[in-house]
């Protein structure tokens, strides 16, 4: 990216410079800012290096006070020089490092340039007194200069490192760093505001560098309601006594087939507007009007069906035949008939398909007591269990171990909590969990008390909005320009929300408007991640996209909940990449990912190759390659985009306003 140098302006010069930046570094030295305007200048969503160099206009205790002031109101780089004194760098780094902040140290040479010897030793000096970042500038008389300069990028990891040289020799060098993979270079805003020999001016650098890529810049983007928790609502109003409002419902393929289920179970079904209103059918109560029957159809809905298992087991009176469509028919319900059997209930598959997949015949009713099973095939069909057994007579301990993809069950614990059933927990695990304060990823055990006797009352109730489907336009916005999204929960427990705290690693530019809650997402200098997504497996196309353009190897972690997704995921996702001309494997449960920054990818002529290619039907990799043509050589053409029906109708439309 490009970092615009802003020197000798006042606040209101400098908020006007900002508005044509992609990225800035403030001279604290050099502009008469108050504390106060530090703050608010440092608070915006733009990227901004604080520096302030130490002389005879601005001492080490000023320095000081305005670099923390610029750190702790947002500032997402600080630059110390490697000269300044050892005990302010300490807090100043302490700093940084408490408030999210990349430390950089840097050098400075503006009469010559070293050896490379001389070079790699200022490198690792940063490096040994705390630099995050470091960063190397010198004066060159040569090429030669130069090249000793560039050839620092062989020896360390590149978004670490920004190097490059002053002077006229070194002009192309500030636009050769990236190339090399540094997080950002240097310009001036105006040829008369140079901070030294050589610097290009901002506009210059995107007319040469920009010249083949649009950015986005979008506002009011109001995702759909989270299919999840659309579903796991929909079935309780239904099963519940008296009439449920479920507000802002946003039609799917996969909620409009649960409404279809809960007409089918006897309940009452109207829509008003983004208003869903169902009279329930009062299921544990004298007053049930469940629906007798012997078949009940599914759509292409893996979560609905996985629900509905448990719960027709429970409170039908004989064997149910459930049915479902498209890729439904070809997905194994793997660990299904086994975690059934534990409660004494009975499990059949019908079909001509390998494994267990529908139509399937289910027969009940489910066992009290204490049941251990396993939860490595997911959470869904465990949500169903937790549905269905308050309608058991019985008190029943659930003891799911190895748990998979958490979140969603205490999503489904929520919102039977807001229909008036309680449903305790405990989570268990070795001394790391304990250590890590309950961090979901350590847990090996969960134990759900359900007690039995209970039934469902209706509510109005608020569905949020859709973390998976905004996953896809934050990731744009953070790689492709700036985006404001709308009707988002900070607080959800829905994992993919998960996205947010990738992003932040990434280095990504994140912030919240404080009354309206709108979400921002633009660009940033970002680096490679780790992450284990086990628990929010609908996160990997989206993030393996973002991986691309992350400087640096990135992990992600548990590619082994993705075979069986609407596709095989995994393989889907790596043919994916390949095809892009992204370097990437799996390597036992990790699918790594080699990626570069887009600028690297612009300057060496790698962006993302553009053709034709597959979804696999499935309505996550169709956001995903979206998503990846906003970086691609050329038009990417999706063999089946309708599929993005099954979860976000509207998303094509939506991402056209980008």
């Amino acid at each position: 990216m490009i970092a615009t140098v802003l020197q000798n302006r006042n606040a209101d010069e400098i908020w006007e410079a900002l508005e044509n930046c992609e990225m800035a570094e403030i001279r604290l030295d050099k502009c008469p800012l108050s504390l106060s305007e530090i703050e608010e200048i440092f608070s915006t969503d733009v990227p901004l290096v604080a520096t302030c160099r130490i002389g005879a206009e601005m001492s080490v205790p000023q320095a000081e006070k305005r670099l923390i002031k610029a750190i702790e109101s947002g500032a997402r780089f600080v630059d110390v020089e490697i000269e300044a004194p050892k005990e302010m760098s300490k807090r100043v780094r302490s700093c940084a490092h408490e408030n999210g902040t990349v430390f950089i140290r840097s050098y400075h040479d503006f009469k010559g340039t070293g050896s490379v010897a001389d070079l790699k030793a200022v490198v690792d000096k940063c490096r040994y007194h705390g630099a995050d970042m470091v960063k190397v500038v010198t004066t060159a008389h040569s090429q030669e200069d130069v090249d000793r300069v560039l050839s620092l990028y062989n020896d360390y990891e590149p978004y670490g490192l920004i190097a490059f040289c002053m002077g006229d020799a070194g002009r192309q060098s500030r636009m050769d760093c990236l190339a090399m993979g540094a997080p950002y270079t240097y310009a001036c805003y105006t040829p008369e505001e140079s901070a030294a020999p050589g610097q290009w001016t901002a506009d210059e650098m995107v007319e040469t560098l920009y010249k083949d890529i649009e950015f986005i810049d979008a506002k009011g983007l109001r995702m759909p309601a989270s299919k999840s928790y659309a579903q796991r609502a929909i079935i309780a109003a239904a099963l519940a006594k008296g009439t449920s409002h479920l507000f802002h419902y946003s039609p799917c393929g996969d909620s409009e087939a649960a409404l279809k289920v809960a007409a089918a179970l006897g309940a009452k079904v109207e829509k008003d507007g983004d208003t869903v209103v169902i009279e329930g059918v009062a299921a544990g109560t004298p007053e049930c009007t469940l629906t007798k029957f012997d078949e009940l159809h599914v759509g292409e809905s893996g979560l609905l069906t996985r629900l509905m298992i448990p719960i027709l087991a429970q409170l039908s009176d004989g064997p149910v035949v459930l049915t479902g469509e498209k890729t439904l028919a070809k997905r194994s319900l793997d660990g299904a008939p086994e975690l059934m059997g534990a409660f004494g209930a009975s499990l059949e598959s019908l079909s001509e398909e390998p494994g267990c997949t529908v139509p399937l015949k289910i027969t009940g009713p489910l066992a009290n007591g204490k049941v251990e099973v396993s939860g490595k095939y997911g959470s869904q069909l465990i949500s169903g269990l937790l549905m269905a057994l308050p309608f058991a007579q019985k008190f029943t301990t659930v003891s799911v171990v190895d748990p998979k993809s958490i979140p969603y069950m205490y999503i489904t614990v929520e919102v039977l909590k807001k229909f008036g059933v309680k449903i305790a927990n405990d989570m268990l695990g070795g001394e790391d969990f304990l250590i890590a304060n309950g961090d979901w990823t350590l847990c090996t055990q969960i134990d759900f008390k359900v007690r039995g006797g209970q039934f469902l009352k209706a509510v109005d109730l608020d569905l949020e909005g859709d973390w998976s489907a905004a996953a896809n336009f934050l990731v744009a916005g953070a790689v492709f320009g700036r985006v404001e999204m709308e009707g988002l929960d900070t607080t959800s427990l829905q994992a993919d929300l998960s996205v947010m705290d990738i992003l932040m690693d990434a280095g990504a530019s994140l912030s919240q408007e404080e009354e309206s809650g709108v979400i921002v997402a633009q660009r940033a200098p970002l680096s490679a991640f780790r992450v284990d997504a086990s628990n929010c497996p609908d996160l990997f196309p989206i993030i393996s996209v973002l991986a691309a353009f992350c400087q640096g190897e990135s992990h992600i972690g548990g590619v082994s909940r993705l075979s069986h997704k609407e596709s095989d995921r995994g393989v889907a996702i790596l043919d994916m990449l390949h095809q892009m001309g992204v370097e990437a494997g799996i390597m036992e449960d990790e699918l790594v990912i080699v990626g570069e920054s887009l600028q690297q990818r612009l300057l060496c002529g790698r962006l993302l190759h553009g053709g034709e290619y597959t979804s696999r039907h499935d309505h996550r990799m169709v956001m995903a390659l979206k998503v990846a043509s906003l970086g691609a050589d050329g038009p990417i053409v999706i063999d089946d985009e309708a599929c993005v029906a099954k979860s976000f109708p509207e998303f094509n439309e939506m991402f056209e306003q980008l």
